[in-house]
Parts: C-alpha cells; structure tokens; sequence
C-alpha cells in the first residue's frame, strides 16, 4: 500500500475539505447507527408499557434524524468528490509534464495508445479508488466500529461471540485481495492494449483502406476485446467468490445471535427490545463487512493502475542541462560535427565516425539510401537524442554545454509530415512564435505562399482546421509549416524530405516558400529529390551511417559514386521524366 500513502499525499492541499468530509460522513453513519436504538425503545416501552410520550419523541426522532443525515450525506458526497476530481486533475497534471520533458527514446520505444492509456484509463482507476471507494470505505468503517460499541454496550458477552469470526474475515480478504490486485494490473495493461490498437487502426484509416483490411482490423480488436473479457471475467469471478465467503461467515455470526441471544431473552438476562437492536446492529455489522470486502477488492484492482501511474511518474528523467550550463547566446549558424557516433539501440551503432563543418549561411543536403542516417544527423543537432561519442558545436559552443531550450530556440525544423493542431489557422502558426501578433503571422504567412489560401477558408485564419489538419491538402499542410518557422526566425533551418510527398505543382509552391525561408540561415536539408538540392553548397552522401562522399552537385557526378548513381535512378542520365522514382 505504499503506493496508495504516496497518492494519499495529493490529498494534502485539501486537506480542510477532507477533514469536514469525513466530519459528514461519520455523522450520516451515525444517523444510521441511531435506527436501532430506535427499535429497541418502540419494543421495550412503547409496546411493552405503552409509553406515548415515547412513541411521540420516536417518531419525531425519525424525522429528524432522516433531515440530518440527508444534509451530511449531500455534504460528504460533495466534498468527497471535489477532493478526488482535483487529485486526479493534479496527477493528470504530473504525468502529462512527465511525458513532456521524457526523451525522443522513450517514444520512439512505447505505443501512443500505451501513453494515452495512462493519463486515461489509469488514472480514471485512481479516481475511482479516491472517491468511490473512500467514500465507501469511512462510511461502512464509521458504521462498523459504531454498530461494534453498541453491541458492547448491549451485551459483551453476546459481542466477543459475535466478532469471533472477524480476524477469518480478515484472513479471507488478505488472501483475496492479492489476487484482485494482479488481476487488476493485467486488467490495465489489457485496456492499454486496446487503446494503443484503437488509435493505431484509426489514425491509419487511410492505410486500412488502402489495403482493405478492415475484417483484419476487426479482428484485431476482437481479439484484444476477448484478453479484456477474459481478464474483466477473472476479476469478476474473484469478486464473486469473496462475497459468499464473507457473507457465510456473517451468517455464522449471526446464528450465534440469534441462539445465545434468543437464550438470554427467555432467562430474562436481556430484554426483547435489547435482542432486535443488537441483531439489527449485527446486520449492520454484516453488511459493512461486506461491503469493505467488495472495496477492497476493488481498490485493490484501482492499485494496480496507481502502481502504474507512479511507475512512470518515477521513470528518471533526462539530466538536459549541465548544472553550469549556460544559455547559448544568438547565433551566427557555424556548426561542427566531430567524430560523431550514435546508436539508437545499445551495440548497433546508426552513425559511425561522422564529421562535416558547416559555414554560417550555407544549405548543406543530405542524400543516401533509406536507413543511412541521414534523419539521425538532423535529429542529433537539436539534441532530440544524446551522442554517444565525438562532439556537436554551434559557434563554437559544445551543444551539451548550453542550456538545450536556448538551444532549440534557434532551430525550425520543418519535416515531411506536418503536425497541425486541432485549433485555428493563425494558432497553429502562431505557435512557432507565442508572443507573435496577428499581422506577423500574417506576415509570415505571405512568406510562406501561404496567405492565399488561407483567406480562401470558410472564416479565413479564425478557420479551425481537423485534428491533424487533414482538412487541408498536403502542400497547403506544409506551407503553414513553413510559416511557422519564419515566424519562429531560426538562423538553423532542418528540412526533412519536406517536399517529398508532394505532387509536382505543390512541390513548386513549395520549394518556393523554402527557397526564400532558406536564404541567410544555416540549412539542413534531407531530400529524396535530387533536384531540390542541386544549388547546395555541399552534399554528403550517407550511406551505412558513414559519409561516404561530399562535394557539390557537380563534383559529385564527376566522381561518378554513389552520388551519381543515385542521379541516375532518378533522372536516367538526364530525363526529367524520371524524377521522383
């Protein structure tokens, strides 16, 4: 349970509410505790003397009684729920920057649908462990330790026969709840499992198509959607099985009840009234117990998911700055890539030995085969990964020596697929630039070749886009991409494949828009077509993670490598026709 102290400790900024909550709900179960006693008084004096007196103050007792318990059931309901509706808001809070400062790593190794999961599905678990059944668990507790002191009260030695049964009620709901708890992690890893297939299927619903493979998706899912059932199943069964059991055992207790009570009665040692209230308090005794074996079989379950929750809340971060790391001041563009090595899997290495010095201002191009580890070099410039030997400088500056947000400050990335957000057109660019004004996003619109079509849309750049911007066509997607990065102004500029997946006329429009982006900053610029990188200052050819040649356009038809060969493929020496193969 240590893991449930530490989500107990979300509590704390509330915990006033908390207080006053459990002040309502031991009070509502105290209203409940008074029923009883109710009982006893109609049997023992108002039918066995005929007391009117009491039989008038019973029933205005019931009245009164009901009222309290309402207000302080509306109360503790209430406050119960703000509580655990704020801790759940504050662990959603955690994880999400949790996700947000973990390394390209660790996405690139877990499903978008797993990490989804756990913001929703784990967390709701949680919400149901603080809420639901705590609120269950200090009524029912409330009511048992009251329904235990009036039976004392009524009869100790009838009491310590009764609670015999209770450390086998505790042993069955030990072993029990064990098993409830590793059921329920698998439970969670099952709902994970669907939520990953669900967003998997559907954000490739174009794929699925394509490939008609719509009975293949279904039974994907049917097959996910039975490993859920059977695991829901288990947990029920479970369940199912500790309630009887400690259903039995409450029958046991009250059958010692009933017997040595109904015993007393008949010798005169207590009173017919003092039998029903303390049978009553029996019951109530029983169904508590019930009850908290049913709460602590599912609490058990919801620890499974806030064992989860706090696994990746306690995943260690990334260490991005040095302690005496110093913010990277503006800069000129000068980049220095020695000796680099870097493996995204321990043992395999995606780069070996890389080196290239590139000028302020100057467009460097990257060509290879798919897989040389030409992304790999773009992506290791703005730190999304840590190399594992040589060094990466900027002006002169070490880029593990910097502060790594001064760092990506002055690096735009445009990449192959634009990821737009579900907001307006001016938002979406405007988030290369937060503090931007409308006309400058305006202004880098025009630059972009973007402002002509936007003011085409329905409500112009107040028009919301569709999750993805998959309302728009994709050379329009990347012209807002391209937007984004004039308004952001980096002196370094990364181009991955940005026109690739254009049409030609889209690719013009485009290449337009870059061309003009590109001017008096350092580029990066990772092609598949040859032909947008013929005016570079220098293109490397990568190949297995080494560069194997380097030169311009010219001098690298001249070698007649690798290069060359790749201008071949694609322009079958000189027919323009076949570009893009």
């Amino acid at each position: 349970m240590k893991n449930y102290k530490r989500l107990l400790q979300y509590i704390r900024p509330y915990l006033k509410r908390l207080a006053l909550a459990i002040v309502c709900i031991v009070v509502a179960a105290a209203c409940n505790l008074y029923l009883p006693w109710i009982i006893k008084d109609m049997v023992d004096k108002v039918l066995a003397e005929k007391d009117m007196v009491m039989l008038y103050v019973i029933c205005v007792s019931i009245v009164v009684v009901f009222l309290i318990r309402g207000i302080f059931y509306y109360g503790q309901s209430y406050l119960v729920s703000y509580i655990g509706q704020k801790v759940v808001i504050d662990v959603r809070e955690v994880m999400f920057r949790k996700f947000q400062r973990m390394p390209m790593a660790y996405f690139d190794k877990h499903q978008t649908g797993e990490t989804m999961s756990y913001i929703t599905n784990d967390v709701a678990a949680i919400q149901s462990a603080l809420v639901d059944q705590l609120i269950e668990m200090v009524t029912e507790g409330s009511i048992l330790i009251g329904s235990i002191a009036m039976m004392i009260y009524l009869d100790w030695k009838l009491s310590l026969l009764t609670l015999v049964v209770i450390p086998l009620v505790g042993q069955a709901m030990k072993i029990f709840g064990r098993k409830l708890k590793r059921n329920g992690t698998v439970i969670q890893e099952r709902a994970a499992d669907i939520t990953s297939l669900l967003q998997e299927s559907i954000s490739s619903i174009r794929v699925v198509k394509s490939f008609v493979r719509e009975d293949y998706e279904i039974k994907r899912f049917i097959n996910q959607n039975i490993l859920n059932f059977q695991a829901a199943m288990k947990n029920v069964q479970l369940t199912s099985l500790l309630t009887p059991t400690v259903e039995f055992l409450a029958a046991v207790s009250v059958t010692f009840i009933v017997g040595f009570g109904g015993y007393e009665v008949v010798n005169g040692q207590m009173t017919a009234g003092a039998l029903v209230a303390f049978l009553t308090y029996a019951v109530n005794l029983a169904n508590p117990v019930k009850r908290l074996a049913r709460v602590y079989g599912n609490l058990q379950r919801a620890m499974a998911a806030v064992d989860r929750v706090f696994a990746v809340i306690d995943l260690p971060e990334p260490i991005s700055d040095k302690e005496d790391a110093k913010s990277l001041p503006k800069i000129q563009g000068h980049v220095e890539v020695k000796n680099v090595t870097f493996g995204y899997k321990e043992g395999v290495n995606a780069l070996e030995d890389v080196s290239l010095d590139v000028k302020p201002g100057q467009m460097i191009a990257f060509v290879g085969p798919s897989g040389a580890g030409k992304s790999t070099i773009a992506n290791l410039i703005p730190r999304f990964y840590e190399i594992n030997g040589g060094s990466i400088s900027i002006d002169g500056y070490d880029i593990r020596d910097v502060k790594l947000d001064s760092l990506r400050e002055q690096i735009g990335i445009v990449p192959q697929e634009t990821m737009l957000f579900s907001t307006t057109v001016m938002e979406n660019i405007r988030y290369g630039r937060l503090d931007a004004t409308d006309e400058e996003v305006i202004e880098a619109a025009k630059a972009a070749n973007a402002d002509s079509f936007i003011r085409e849309l329905p409500q112009g750049y107040d028009t919301t886009i569709g999750e993805r911007g998959l309302n728009l066509s994709g050379g329009q997607r990347q012209r807002m991409a391209i937007a984004r990065a004039i308004l952001k102004n980096p002196q370094i500029l990364i181009l991955d494949e940005a026109t690739s997946a254009l049409d030609t006329e889209s690719e013009k429009i485009v290449q337009a828009a870059l061309d003009s982006l590109m001017v008096g900053r350092t580029s990066f610029v990772i092609a598949h077509r040859l032909s947008t990188i013929f005016n570079a200052d220098q293109i490397y050819v990568i190949d297995g993670g080494r560069i194997k040649e380097h030169g311009t356009h010219e001098e690298l038809l001249q070698q007649g490598g690798l290069y060359s060969h790749l201008y071949n493929i694609q322009f079958g020496g000189g027919n323009v026709a076949a570009e893009g193969a």
